[in-house]
Parts: structure tokens; C-alpha cells; sequence
């Protein structure tokens, strides 16, 4: 029996919104004029297109998703099918889950960190 050797690449969306692919980055060491520490990232995995919205607190993530949420399924007429992010607390809490449920949202959590 031979081996099969792992393969690095993994399965791509093959429609917009079909897999977004988040993180939020901070405390930065220079904070905006209006007090922004953090940002988020959504990345349509089909696209590769991006957005990033600025936040004062890591707590902030739940409102921004759902801002972003709001903006692309209105503008492309499409449900966001999969969201994917790292282990972070902000993605957790009990009120992000149970929004992703009620909004037919599946979670998916990377195996591991890059970087």
C-alpha cells in the first residue's frame, strides 16, 4: 500500500459568497485619530475581493459582520454560504453562532494558524 502524499490545497468556492474567510488584527501599537485599535477582514474566497472595517474594540466583530453581511447579499443578490476564521474568541460568543445558524450560515474554523 503506497502513501498518498497531503495535499496543501484546499477546496475553493466555485461561486461568489460562497466561502469568507475572516480575521480581525490588532491591538495595532498606533491607534486611527477616532480611536480605532483593530480591523477585520472579509475575503470572498471566489473573488479574492476584499473589505476592511475598522474597529475600536475586538467586541466590534458581530456588528461589522453583520454590516458586511448586509452590504455584499444586497449588492450581489447572493447568501453568504460559509464563514471561516481562525479559533478567535470574537467569532465564538453564543449571539454570533446563533446569528450564523438563523441566517443558514455554516462556521468553519481553520485547522491551523499561517503565518
Amino acid at each position: 500500500m503506497t502513501k498518498r502524499s497531503f495535499s496543501a490545497k484546499g477546496v475553493r468556492a466555485t461561486e461568489c459568497l460562497g466561502l469568507i474567510h475572516t480575521d480581525v488584527c490588532g491591538p495595532m501599537s498606533i491607534q486611527a485619530r477616532v480611536g480605532y485599535e483593530y480591523f477585520i477582514t472579509f475575503i470572498d474566497d471566489y473573488s479574492r475581493f476584499g473589505y476592511v472595517y475598522l474597529m475600536r474594540h475586538k467586541s466590534d466583530a458581530f456588528d461589522m459582520f453583520k454590516a458586511f453581511k448586509s452590504e455584499v447579499e444586497n449588492y450581489l443578490e447572493k447568501h453568504i454560504k460559509i464563514l471561516r476564521s481562525d479559533r478567535g474568541g470574537e467569532y465564538l460568543s453564543g449571539e454570533f453562532q446563533q446569528y450564523l445558524i438563523d441566517n443558514g450560515i455554516v462556521y468553519r474554523v481553520h485547522l491551523n494558524k499561517m503565518g
